[in-house]
């Protein structure tokens, strides 16, 4: 099932349905429309997977069905084919996309069939690290700045070299302060979390560890990512209110204070894909140049352990 799922082909079929979510937004971007950015994406995304020999359900999409007409929780896509989890957003960063603002993404992760954490639709406490550390290096339960002192040792560096990224949100305002308590440099970023956690995986981008609070579906998608290149993550799910737990019990979470390791949220080899919207610091973004259309794609298969960079240019 792994081997089929994860193959060659399927793979490059994943970029292409990445590659057409990204040209559809990027053609509104710095448009100041976050939502006709969104649909527009969602619109190419839906299309390219339909086309697909697969039977493909999607375990982290645009929402539950009542609130998503398209690519929400549970519907199937595809002719046919292998049974595949897929978990997508097919637009991580509507804002900084509107704003024509850097790293905005479209991003797609596959695994064999009921393999995916079935996150509900809410916040999640995160915590994520690269690759080649002590297992346990970093913890929720333990504040920014001492997670801050055992990266910077495990490291073998001081805590004010450790660079920390951060979403720029009022509820981290205690995170920020216990991160510089320790020395450590954070990096603010206004939207795109799993760029963000993807980026500690990456020595260019010059993250050690990314802390905070954001979308659930989103962790999943970048535990996808991690799984593939051996770092660390860990969530624990945020409820508001009362609707917000029951979703959770729908999705047949049972303990609601439970903390997922990166290997509980994704339970098999999977393949991650994201390309570019606009550019920043993981993929450059869209450009359309003598009337052809270029798109530079991020592509890993935790089976292998490939990680493979693709860039398109076809005529448009």
């Amino acid at each position: 099932m792994t081997t089929q799922i994860l193959d060659r082909g399927l793979v490059m079929d994943a970029v292409r349905v990445a590659e057409e979510a990204a040209i559809a937004a990027w053609a509104l971007a710095g448009r100041g429309d976050e939502k006709a950015a969104d649909q527009a994406a969602v619109d190419a995304m839906r299309t390219a997977l339909n086309e697909l020999a697969i039977e493909g359900v999607i375990v982290i999409g645009e929402g539950e069905r009542d609130e998503a007409p398209m690519l929400y929780i549970g519907e199937r896509v595809g002719r046919g084919g292998p049974r595949i989890d897929i978990a997508l957003d097919p637009l991580e960063g509507t804002t900084l996309t509107a704003k024509s603002m850097a790293d905005a993404l479209a991003v797609m992760a596959w695994a064999p069939a009921d393999t995916l954490l079935n996150a509900p639709d809410t916040y999640m406490d995160k915590i994520a690290c690269g690759p080649g550390l002590p297992p346990g290096v970093i913890d929720l339960d333990r504040s920014p700045a001492d997670n801050v002192r055992a990266l910077a040792k495990a490291k073998g560096l001081d805590p004010s070299e450790i660079s920390v990224c951060v979403l720029d949100r009022p509820r981290h305002a205690e995170i920020i302060a216990s991160l510089r308590v320790a020395g450590a440099r954070v990096r603010l970023i206004t939207d795109g979390d799993i760029a963000g956690v993807i980026n500690t995986a990456d020595p260019n981008t010059g993250v050690d560890m990314y802390v905070g609070q954001g979308g659930a579906p989103e962790g999943v998608l970048a535990c996808a990512a991690l799984k593939c290149v051996g770092g660390q993550f860990q969530g624990r799910l945020v409820f508001r209110n009362a609707d917000e737990r029951a979703r959770a019990h729908g999705h047949g979470i049972t303990d609601l204070d439970r903390k997922y390791d990166l290997h509980e949220m994704v339970r098999s080899d999977a393949i991650f894909v994201a390309t570019g919207v606009t550019g920043g610091a993981l993929l450059d973004g869209v450009r359309i140049k003598d009337g052809f259309v270029h798109t530079h794609t991020l592509v890993m298969n935790s089976a292998s352990g490939a990680v493979r960079q693709v860039r398109l240019k076809r005529r448009l």
